[in-house]
């Protein structure tokens, strides 16, 4: 392309390149390229002199080339499909009539910040350095994926809207950032979908707003992280999907509304988690799904649970903040799909790791009522008994009180209508206390029961006693057995 084929803006930046020189068309701080539709030539520069320049411009010996443009309207496409771009490519500012295509480029930098473009093509892009995106407008589809940053990406307030594009506005799958992917303040409406990405930094998303109601806002299946993500004060309406994902540090929900009525609104099944935290978070507006989940600390206030959980196979070593045993087990109660007894483990066993053996028992004992509503109706029946008599053994004062009443009522009934001997000669002396304990205990006598018996009605009390001592007696010897196999 010839010099004296351009324009007289398209002059100015032709002439700044090889020196490296920033070119700037705005008018003032206020200039807004949404507007810049309206530009006329004196801002207006064609796609085709900007590729002419990246591939093969003008050089100065002794400078480093480089395109850097605020304010101006692009015309045409920057088509840089396939190109090996040895120069900094800023374009900050802009207003792009068409989406640019830098599907498989080789660049060394991209900085579009601020600008307003149509959508970009940048899959399987290659980027030495970082890449900009920050307060920058797509009205369309923004692609990146398989593309391999070696520095940072940011989205900083930017804003990705194309929610009738039939697929996911932000396309993120696959992207290898050698650094952090830094989006606070992104706005998105359609899918944003990160599969299979790789970040070697951190991921921040804090006050973000992610709207995709009908679907998923955020899919993040497989996702891996190094260091935290971050999602603090944000809102996520469409689900958030990150099964299989695997955050080293913190995954922190902090604040954050995630709503997606009718089915689940978080999905981390099978992910593997540092830290998550739903600490001062409102209900989830939908399940909670963390099946198979392995997480390191689980930070969970009561308030935050939503009405429906799945928490099959779901191990984590801390559970904080420490909360009373009746306040957690509401968490457990709600659980889709019923009864799981693996939950409650968990519950015991990060009670006990702190040292509340009290919380732990409550959780066992809340576990065994669980597990009578499974049983068929004589199942129920026995394990009633076995709770109101002991609670499962896990309330053994329970049992000693039961034994004290009893004994007083047999010692009082049997002391007031003492039983027949057997053998008149050979009977001991009839003490009703010690008749009543042979009753009541069945692995210790004291020769009473074997020589006395009672007939009609206190007969009928003596077999009912001999039957509570058993149930008691069992019952708190499988209650101990429990207890100590799991110290």
């Amino acid at each position: 392309m010839e010099i004296n084929e351009l324009t007289a803006a398209e002059e100015r930046v032709w002439r700044a390149f090889p020196r490296g020189r920033a070119v700037d068309f705005r008018e003032g701080s206020d200039d807004d390229p949404a507007a810049g539709g309206d530009w006329g030539p004196e801002r207006s520069v064609r796609a085709e002199v900007l590729r002419a320049l990246l591939l093969d411009g003008p050089r100065q010996e002794g400078e480093i080339a480089s395109l850097d443009l605020a304010g101006a309207r692009i015309t045409g496409r920057l088509d840089l499909q396939y190109a090996t771009i040895d120069h900094p490519l800023r374009l900050r500012n802009c207003h792009f009539d068409e989406a640019p295509r830098c599907y498989a480029a080789r660049l060394r930098e991209l900085n579009l910040s601020e600008s307003v473009l149509p959508g970009f093509t940048g899959h399987a892009m290659h980027v030495d350095g970082v890449v900009r995106l920050t307060r920058t407008r797509c009205r369309g589809v923004l692609r990146l994926g398989g593309a391999r940053i070696g520095g940072s990406l940011y989205l900083e307030s930017a804003e990705v809207t194309a929610p009738a594009a039939g697929v996911p506005v932000l396309q993120l799958n696959q992207v290898d950032v050698g650094d952090d992917l830094r989006a606070p303040g992104l706005r998105t409406h359609g899918q944003t979908r990160l599969n299979g990405a790789t970040v070697a930094g951190s991921v921040n998303l804090n006050e973000a707003r992610l709207s995709h109601p009908e679907g998923a806002a955020l899919d993040a299946e497989t996702f891996a992280v190094q260091g935290d993500m971050l999602l603090r004060h944000a809102e996520v309406r469409g689900w958030m999907g990150l099964r299989g994902a695997r955050v080293g540090g913190r995954l922190d929900l902090s604040y954050t509304l995630l709503s997606h009525p009718g089915s689940s609104a978080l999905r981390a099944a099978s992910a593997t988690i540092g830290e998550l935290w739903l600490r001062r978070s409102p209900p989830l507006e939908g399940a909670l799904n963390l099946r198979r989940a392995q997480l390191e600390v689980l930070f969970v206030e009561p308030e935050s649970v939503p009405e429906e959980v799945l928490l099959g196979d779901l191990t984590y070593t801390s559970l904080i903040p420490h909360e009373p045993a009746e306040r957690r087990l509401t968490m457990l109660e709600r659980e889709r799909d019923g009864y799981v007894p693996h939950a409650y483990e968990q519950l015991t066993a990060a009670y006990r790791r702190v040292g509340d053996d009290h919380a732990a028992r409550l959780v066992q004992l809340a576990k065994q009522r669980r597990h009578r509503r499974t049983l068929p109706w004589y199942g129920r029946v026995w394990g009633l008994v076995q709770d109101v008599t002991v609670g499962y053994g896990f309330r053994p004062l329970r049992a000693a009180g039961w034994l004290l009443s009893l004994l007083a009522v047999g010692s009082v009934t049997y002391a007031l209508h003492h039983p027949q001997p057997l053998k008149a000669g050979e009977a001991p002396p009839f003490d009703p206390v010690f008749y009543t304990l042979d009753l009541l205990l069945p692995v210790i006598s004291f020769g009473q029961d074997s020589a006395f018996a009672p007939h009609g009605g206190y007969q009928l009390l003596a077999h009912v006693l001999v039957l509570t001592g058993w149930i008691l007696a069992t019952t708190v010897i499988a209650g101990v057995t429990r207890t100590v196999s799991r110290s």
